[in-house]
């Protein structure tokens, strides 16, 4: 086979990172073809896992304490060279970072993430990645930008509390003490949620209830989010809670589209930006990309769809690898994949499949070898 394989896979979730699929997979390649050049590429689609696969393409570390979610501190990790730093909402407002018995759909905020930009903008970059997805919170970014100096302030003139359901109180935003540095950056808003800020497509009835919102929760968030939206036009933010991903990760969309100028970008397109996914690909032969679980959703924004659409545009044939495939071969010929592999075609214990994945999956690469190189 012609060309170096370039091995650019998504993290199985709950398991393995993005690296550590990438290195599993790089081990059985290399016991079945120790002649075939591989070029390694883990990428993420925008969420969990960005900040993980801009460190495994040479980034440097800085590891940040912030606030997490419900207040009590986390650490949370930022990515950055000289020009980019990169900044991923779920390590610092995640809903992963709570119980499940301990989630706080009112109270739960943005601050941390607030917090993370604010580190970022430290580092004196020229460019922010902010990756959104997996938020615990319904605040509308308002506890981000409480910590970038925007004053968002109740009917009587003090400041709101944390999280979405102080917001129905909420009645002036001062915009003028927002870091001045942020006017200075490119903002790049990392999402495939396309939900406006409110409504019922919005981000409190259609996320709320996995953060633990009931349904009288839902029309309160939902009923805040529309007079902080209110309040900020009226502050002078620009007027997109219609727009489509205003309504991502609780509303920060809606925070960084209009009060931090920010440029909406499709996740796994600025990640594959970020790893330089293109220079890598030049001159391959053959590209294996995958994640946890192929199914109707890969389709649609995530990452092996995006490295699929990047490699066929070169001409490249596209392999996949995944814990398990539930698309058809048609399905996955549409997204540009020639053929899908899953764990569970070598191991049919799905609970090993999660537990002790590393080996499956290298022996799941040595066949990949035997039909494909």
């Amino acid at each position: 086979m012609p060309g170096p394989v370039l091995i650019a896979p998504d993290k199985f979730k709950g398991t393995l990172t993005a690296p550590e699929v990438a290195e599993a997979v790089a081990a059985g390649l290399r016991e079945a073809r120790p002649d075939v050049e591989l070029r390694l590429a883990p990428v993420a689609d925008g969420g969990d896992g960005t900040v993980e696969a801009a460190l495994a393409a040479g980034y440097a570390r800085m590891t940040v304490p912030v606030s997490g979610p419900t207040g009590y501190p986390v650490d949370t990790e930022i990515a950055y060279d000289g020009e980019t730093a990169v900044v991923e909402l779920a390590s610092a407002s995640g809903l992963a970072l709570l119980d499940p018995d301990d989630l706080d759909a009112l109270g739960a905020s943005s601050d941390g993430t607030g917090e993370a930009l604010l580190a970022a903008l430290n580092t004196g970059v020229q460019r922010i990645v902010l990756g959104v997805g997996g938020s615990a919170c319904t605040d509308g970014g308002a506890g981000l930008l409480n910590v970038l100096g925007v004053r968002i302030l109740d009917v009587n003139g003090n400041p709101v509390a944390p999280g979405g359901g102080p917001l129905a109180n909420v009645g002036e935003i001062d915009l003028s003490g927002l870091d001045p540095r942020i006017a200075d950056v490119e903002l790049i808003l990392a999402s495939d949620v396309n939900n406006p800020l409110t409504g019922p497509n919005g981000a409190a009835h259609v996320y709320g209830p996995q953060k633990g919102a009931d349904p009288e929760q839902v029309e309160l968030l939902d009923t805040a989010l529309g007079k902080y939206a209110q309040a900020m036009k009226a502050a002078g933010g620009l007027d997109v809670a219609d727009h489509p991903g205003a309504g991502a990760a609780g509303g920060v969309g809606f925070a960084a589209l209009a009060a931090l100028g920010a440029t909406m970008r499709p996740g796994v397109d600025v990640v594959l930006d970020l790893v330089e996914f293109d220079r890598h690909l030049e001159g391959a032969g053959l590209v294996i990309t995958g994640e946890g679980a192929l199914d109707e959703q890969t389709l649609h924004g995530k990452a092996p769809a995006g490295v699929a659409a990047r490699a066929i545009a070169a001409g490249i044939p596209v392999i996949a690898i995944a814990g398990r495939c539930d698309l058809t071969p048609e399905r996955l010929a549409e997204a540009g994949i020639d053929a899908a592999h899953a764990l569970l075609d070598v191991e049919p214990d799905p609970q090993r499949c999660m537990s002790d994945p590393d080996p499956i999956l290298t022996t799941l690469a040595r066949t990949l070898a035997d039909e494909h190189l």
